[in-house]
């Protein structure tokens, strides 16, 4: 039994490259696990995977990109999370039942697990800077709710907001998360 594990997340969002050191620093993030579908920006060159990795490990921060975290995923024609107006977002809750979703966890755990015991903490990367509008909101409360870990949203100001999951998230009776507002399935 692990004591209560944490986990950071944030969007870079525009933010340049001394303000994402300042933060990741000011939350003591040590490693960036980076779970955009696709790890480039024309507009941000400074946050394309290969830039990452150059220059966050001269910050002290280590850099994994894992594209099975990754968000920009259709749903199913069949979708239980109907809770979710935004076609994107049941297509990520659809995604987290999967055994490649939950191998991506149980990787993201891990070196979490590592991190902490170096005394540092882990944070996964998007590029929306705001957490409610990202599909770091869905794998916030997969963490919560399934995994028991303790989540917080690193804001651009520095501010730490601690996750509370979306109200028509219920953990099914296989322990996975549906997005149904709670309406068991009656057949």
């Amino acid at each position: 039994m692990h004591p209560q594990r944490a986990l950071i997340t944030f969007g870079h969002g525009t933010a340049d490259r001394d303000l994402l050191t300042r933060l990741l620093n000011g939350a003591n993030v040590r490693l960036v696990v980076d779970i955009r579908i696709a790890p480039g920006s024309r507009r941000n060159p400074h946050v394309a995977r290969r830039e990452l990795e150059r220059w966050l490990p001269e910050q002290g921060i280590a850099y994994r990109w894992d594209k099975r975290l990754g968000g920009f995923r259709r749903p199913p024609g069949d979708s239980p999370d109907l809770a979710w107006r935004e076609e994107m977002f049941r297509g990520y809750a659809a995604h987290m039942r999967t055994a490649e979703f939950s191998a991506a966890v149980d990787d993201l755990l891990a070196e979490a697990d590592k991190a902490d015991a170096a005394g540092g903490a882990t944070a996964v990367m998007c590029s929306e800077s705001v957490w409610w509008r990202c599909h770091r909101r869905l794998l916030a409360d997969f963490l919560v709710m399934v995994r028991d870990v303790s989540v917080a949203h690193l804001m651009h100001d520095g501010h730490l907001t601690g996750h509370t999951p979306f109200p028509a998230a219920r953990q099914r009776e296989d322990g996975l998360l549906v997005y149904d507002g709670g309406q068991s399935s009656l057949l």
